[in-house]
């Protein structure tokens, strides 16, 4: 069983931001795939089935879009994109065997396909070829903020590892963990174009900002859509976090509004893994009870405005009125 939240801004869309990314977005799926390739044969298999299979490109379209709202001129910006997206994929690969997803993208995990192995170590490849090209746009301040970036995620995934199947966990630590695991990607991928266009700190900063504050908005609709989303939509099985024992911020709202009993269910499914057929259903019933969902998505729109708030120091242009559309789209999305 899923329920079905209610977003704000249904209609909501990243169309006009895919339709100003696009000529520089062909170039970096063009660069993709050159990257990708290798005479090790298991290489190019793997990384391909994860890059091929339909992601929106939302952090590398971002490096795009910063880097037209700023002016910059030159074609650094098409490597530091694909380099974005080759990270994004690496610490994908990497998450499915941390996590023993099955499901990524509607298609079975490169770890079920290839093995945990496989998937380790083409998550390795792809990112030691982000930093390549990073060194090849002789940039040494993207070098600099997007080898901090990698360092951050990893910092996020370790924390995130901490807190797995921890009921006392709080709202402060779990959004702790969300800035280093998913924000910090969005929020490189955003500054990494100003600086190309060698603009003004608090230019650099605002869109750092944007995309800082987009990235924990993204991912706690994300917390929302496994309790409330559509499978088919998803590209993962409803509940997969639930049964993963993973917590996220609707679990902890709920386990901290609820009483000593509901608490009791969520420390024997989540901590204990001590789960049955009908727990996911009661999960997204004391969810619902507790608001928890409903406020989750409220946490998300409050970082949303605060994104849409830092694009107030660029003037008026199509591709500002975009990146704010981005942001309705991202705290509206059903998928």
């Amino acid at each position: 069983m899923a329920v079905v939240v209610p977003f704000s801004q249904a209609d909501a869309s990243i169309d006009r931001l895919v339709e100003l990314a696009t000529p520089d977005m062909a170039r970096v799926n063009a660069m993709i795939l050159s990257r990708t390739g290798s005479e090790v044969a298991m290489i190019p298999e793997v990384a391909n089935h994860l890059i091929s299979s339909g992601g929106k490109r939302l952090r590398p379209m971002l490096t795009l879009a910063m880097a037209q709202l700023t002016g910059y001129s030159g074609d650094g910006h098409i490597k530091l994109a694909a380099a974005v997206e080759f990270m994004h994929t690496a610490t994908l690969l990497h998450d499915d065997v941390v996590d023993e997803s099955e499901m990524r993208r509607g298609k079975l995990a490169a770890r079920i396909l290839w093995g945990n192995e496989a998937s380790v170590l083409v998550g390795d490849f792809l990112l030691g070829q982000a930093f390549k090209m990073m060194v090849e746009v002789a940039s040494l301040r993207a070098l600099e903020i997007l080898s901090s970036a990698a360092a951050v995620i990893a910092e996020g995934e370790v924390m995130q590892l901490a807190a797995a199947k921890n009921t006392a966990t709080t709202e402060d630590e779990y959004l702790a963990v969300i800035r280093a695991k998913t924000a910090e990607l969005f929020g490189a991928a955003c500054e990494v174009g100003p600086v190309l266009s060698s603009r003004p700190k608090a230019e650099t900063a605002a869109c750092r900002s944007f995309g800082m504050n987009l990235g924990v908005a993204f991912q706690l609709v994300d917390d929302v859509l496994d309790y409330g989303g559509k499978a088919a939509k998803l590209g993962k099985n409803v509940g997969d976090d639930f049964r993963e024992g993973k917590i996220t911020l609707p679990v902890v709202l709920s386990f901290r509004r609820g009483t000593q009993e509901e608490r009791e269910f969520w420390s024997r499914t989540l901590e204990r893994g001590e789960v049955t057929d009908s727990d996911l259903e009661h999960a997204i019933a004391l969810m619902t009870r507790h608001r928890a969902l409903e406020d989750t998505i409220k946490r998300a729109q409050h970082y949303g405005a605060i994104a849409c708030d830092a694009l107030a120091l660029f003037p008026a242009s199509p591709m500002k009125q975009a990146l704010e559309e981005a942001v309705e789209f991202c705290t509206a999305r059903t998928h």
